[in-house]
């Protein structure tokens, strides 16, 4: 091995086996034949390039403008350019439509009772009904959203919860929500007795009540509520077997409405933003329709969102289309309830 590596050294070097045999044999000329590792390169024909065959002259102007176009260093949207200036436009793929099916409910329980027969004449009372909340074995409208509520809509929810519990503790949590709901409470009743007397409060009126930034914020949409129908009463469906207890039923700007007063410490300027508050006025309004305590159909929702620092109330308001679409919706979460219970 070790002769084979020093050979070839040698044979690496001009005249190195050359030198190796005279130095061996002496001066004789002593034929010998050598090994080499080397290979040889043949020449082979050249390949004609397509390209030297375009006439240069006839794209020059082509080339010089896309070359001329560049004012600066290359970026996204001047490589993008000078695609759409030689390529045109990119076509860009499209995603498949995909076909989704609206779930349908089973029970097609219409929203406004065909059967129901409304007096001709009003039955002369100015009060509103108030009738009271008898408890029984129907579920009520709000235990039924509860548990049927979206997996993401309570993670949103149990999150919020954690992070208050986080920042307050359990037992400050808990006091937070107990303010909260007699708040709430407070809120409705004051509602109540400013409906029922029909008088406006005057701006500055309950500042010493921990409800006056609510009554501040809805100002402006208790000017256009008129001819009160009803006030904190129960409702129940007689065919779905449901109850509730709705917050006001009166005209807004001359539409008769399921009104539901909500109270918020966050801004929620969009219907969507306020969950399953639509569906649980879309329930109200069925329930009302079928419910021979009432001598009226309604057939429009308004949500009003009142904020604890006095700024102007959000009505969501919801026409007769919108009130039957999530009345769909509000029909599958009851099957839902029904099917787990």
């Amino acid at each position: 091995l070790f002769r084979m590596k020093f050979l070839q050294l040698l044979s690496r070097k001009s005249g190195g086996l050359e030198m190796l045999f005279q130095a061996y044999f002496g001066q004789k000329q002593v034929p010998y034949m050598c090994l080499t590792t080397s290979t040889c390169l043949y020449s082979k024909k050249k390949k004609v390039n397509d390209y030297e065959h375009v006439d240069q002259e006839k794209y020059k102007s082509l080339v010089y403008s896309v070359t001329s176009f560049k004012t600066s260093a290359q970026t996204p949207e001047t490589l993008s350019e000078e695609d759409n200036l030689l390529y045109g436009p990119a076509d860009k793929p499209r995603s498949p439509v995909k076909n989704v099916e609206i779930k349908a409910p089973k029970n097609c329980v219409p929203l406004i009772n065909p059967n129901k027969k409304i007096p001709l004449l009003d039955s002369g009372s100015n009060l509103p009904l108030k009738i009271g909340l008898q408890k029984n074995k129907m579920p009520s409208v709000t235990s039924i959203l509860q548990q049927t509520m979206p997996p993401q809509q309570a993670l949103y929810l149990e999150k919020w919860k954690q992070k208050m519990i986080l920042n307050l503790g359990k037992d400050g949590f808990a006091e937070y929500t107990k303010n909260l709901f007699l708040q709430g409470n407070l809120f409705h009743t004051t509602l109540e007795s400013i409906l029922l007397s029909e008088e406006k409060p005057a701006k500055g009126q309950g500042e010493d009540t921990a409800v006056s930034g609510y009554l501040s914020s809805v100002q402006h949409v208790l000017k256009d509520i008129s001819e009160v129908k009803a006030l904190e009463s129960a409702v129940q469906h007689e065919t779905l077997q449901y109850l509730g207890l709705v917050d006001c039923v009166a005209k807004y700007r001359g539409q008769l409405c399921v009104i539901d007063w909500k109270t918020s410490e966050k801004s929620k300027p969009s219907l969507q933003s306020t969950f399953d508050n639509p569906l649980q006025v879309a329930a109200y309004i069925g329930a009302i329709n079928h419910d021979v305590n009432y001598d009226f159909q309604v057939s429009c929702g308004l949500i009003v969102v009142a904020y604890k620092n006095g700024s102007p109330a959000h009505p969501h308001f919801m026409d007769p289309d919108l009130c039957s679409q999530y009345w769909n919706k509000w029909l599958l979460r009851l099957e839902e309830y029904m099917e787990r219970t």
